[in-house]
């Protein structure tokens, strides 16, 4: 039997946490039409909204406004205002959610020495956000947010985030 130090061990299972996390983080992208001048787009309106899950945690009125309303915000504090009639941009999104099974590996032995893959319960949700010019209707910027989570109503919690991520990514860095 070979003895491992404490400290050693210690490092171990935080690099085995950390590994952890980065699996279950948000997935965040963004594309855009790089012939665009997105300085000149200066007000928003929410268009087109749908939420499509087979989970009622997330397939309710309530998760679309919680997410117009998280969405409207985070537009806000990048200095777009919010209008209700003509804008310089459409802004819709997407939610979707299926549940599904993700492979996980397992320590079998508490000291680390094998390792088995199970599949585990998972549901993946995914959040698109587009934005179409008005004048033109083509698609000018289009944010997507993907979550691995077990559980629909934790998933439901992340929402906000999802939507802080993916419109943290606008205006585009060129």
């Amino acid at each position: 039997m070979r003895f491992i130090p404490f400290a050693a061990s210690g490092f171990a299972l935080a690099m085995l946490a950390a590994s952890a996390t980065a699996a279950f983080a948000q997935k965040v992208t963004a594309e855009f039409d790089e012939s665009v001048n997105f300085a000149k787009f200066k007000t928003f309106a929410i268009r087109v909204s749908d939420v499509v899950s087979q989970s009622p945690a997330l397939n309710s009125e309530l998760t679309r406004k919680r997410v117009v309303t998280e969405l409207e915000r985070a537009l806000v504090a990048k200095g777009l205002t919010k209008t209700a009639g003509r804008a310089d941009l459409d802004v819709s999104f997407s939610l979707g959610a299926d549940p599904g099974t993700k492979s996980e590996r397992r320590l079998v032995t508490p000291r680390g020495g094998r390792a088995r893959t199970v599949q585990v319960p998972n549901m993946q949700g995914t959040l698109i956000i587009d934005m179409h010019d008005p004048s033109t209707r083509e698609l000018v910027w289009r944010g997507v947010a993907m979550e691995d989570e077990r559980d629909p109503v934790k998933l439901a919690s992340k929402l906000d985030d999802m939507v802080k991520k993916t419109v943290a990514k606008y205006p585009p860095k060129k």
